[in-house]
C-alpha cells in the first residue's frame, strides 16, 4: 500500500480535497492529511479522518518530530488545493507550518495543484514562484480554466479530481 500525504491549503477549493482523499483511499492508498491553519477555515480535520480512516495533522508542535515521520512514510506529497500563499511561502523557504516543514524534510515527489483567483494566478510573483519550484524539482498540475468562486470564468480553477488522482497514481507506480 502506497502512502499519500495530502496537503490542503486555504482555498475555497479545499472542499474538493475531501473527494480527492476519498478517491485515493478507494484506490488502496493510505492517505494522511495535513491541513494548514487557513485550510481549517474552510474544512475540518474530522472530514478527512472520516473519509480516510487515518489521522489528520495540523500542528507541528503537537507531537515530537511529526514532520520527520510523515516525510519518511510518504511515497507522494500531493498539495491540492495549493493557494498563492502556500506556493509563495514554499518558494521562499518559509516553513512556518507543518505542511511546508514536512515537504522540505521529505525525499518523496511533490505534486502541487494550484487553485486561486485568476488575477492571483497571473500575478508575476506567483508565476515566478511556480517557475522557481519547478526548477527545484516540484511538479505542477493545473490550474484549469473554468468557473471560479469569485463569480466569473478564468484560469485558476483546481484541476479535475479524476485528473489529480490519475497523475498521483502515475507517481506511485
Amino acid at each position: 500500500m502506497k502512502t499519500v500525504l495530502l496537503g490542503v491549503t486555504g482555498s475555497i477549493a479545499s472542499y474538493k480535497a475531501a473527494d480527492l482523499a476519498s478517491k485515493l483511499t478507494q484506490k488502496d492508498c493510505k492517505v494522511y492529511t495535513v491541513l494548514t491553519e487557513n485550510a481549517k477555515k474552510f474544512i475540518t480535520p474530522l472530514t478527512f479522518k472520516a473519509l480516510t480512516g487515518q489521522d489528520v495533522f495540523d500542528d507541528m508542535f503537537r507531537e515530537r518530530q511529526t514532520h520527520i515521520s510523515l516525510a519518511k512514510e510518504a511515497d507522494l506529497i500531493l498539495v491540492a488545493p495549493a493557494s498563492a500563499c502556500f506556493i509563495s511561502k514554499l518558494a521562499a523557504g518559509i516553513v512556518s507550518e507543518l505542511l511546508q516543514l514536512t515537504i522540505i524534510s521529505s525525499l518523496a515527489p511533490v505534486l502541487i495543484c494550484p487553485a486561486m483567483n485568476e488575477q492571483m494566478y497571473r500575478n508575476a510573483i506567483v508565476k515566478e514562484n511556480i517557475v522557481k519550484l519547478k526548477k527545484h524539482g516540484y511538479h505542477f498540475l493545473g490550474p484549469e480554466k473554468g468557473w471560479l468562486s469569485c463569480g466569473h470564468s478564468g484560469e485558476g480553477r483546481l484541476s479535475d479530481i479524476e485528473d489529480i488522482v490519475k497523475k498521483s497514481l502515475e507517481f506511485l507506480k
